[in-house]
């Protein structure tokens, strides 16, 4: 069985939660990521998703150059540990209903798993993604991603 330090990124691009939400979807453009981890004082705080700055910010016409990060970025932080099997990284993400888990080790950032990530990497977990997807309700963004790869 694969780990989640086996198919995560370990070049994961972080943003600080004082910086503005514009830098923070500039920097996401940049990239072509959809979402920044938010680190302060080197520890994980939080995670700004494309999703966040839709609903948190753009919906509630908020400035982006006046909002700071840390006012619309998901938090607290659901995380896991490197040597997690894949399985608790798929059922973490259903339990919350996220696509997308920071990677700790010792308090520190060291990578970033997304859902794609593991199917892609993995496609024997599609018995266990079924199963979960009979266990935990399935946001609709989640579904489509499991539907494009499983069904």
């Amino acid at each position: 069985m694969l780990l989640v330090k086996d198919v995560m990124i370990t070049d994961v691009v972080t943003v600080e939660p004082n910086v503005n939400v514009r830098r923070a979807v500039r920097a996401m453009n940049d990239f072509e990521i959809g979402c920044l981890i938010v680190v302060e004082a080197g520890r994980v705080v939080g995670i700004l998703t494309e999703r966040d700055v839709l609903k948190r910010v753009v919906d509630e016409g908020r400035n982006p150059d006046k909002t700071p990060v840390k006012e619309v970025m998901s938090k607290p932080p659901i995380t896991i540990n490197p040597d997690a099997d894949l399985e608790a990284a798929i059922e973490l993400m259903f339990k919350h209903k996220i696509k997308k888990l920071p990677v700790v080790e010792n308090g520190k950032l060291v990578g970033l798993v997304t859902f794609t990530d593991i199917v892609r990497a993995q496609p024997a977990l599609i018995h266990t993604i079924k199963r979960f997807m009979e266990a935990y309700e399935v946001p609709k963004s989640l579904s489509k991603v499991v539907k494009y790869y499983v069904v």
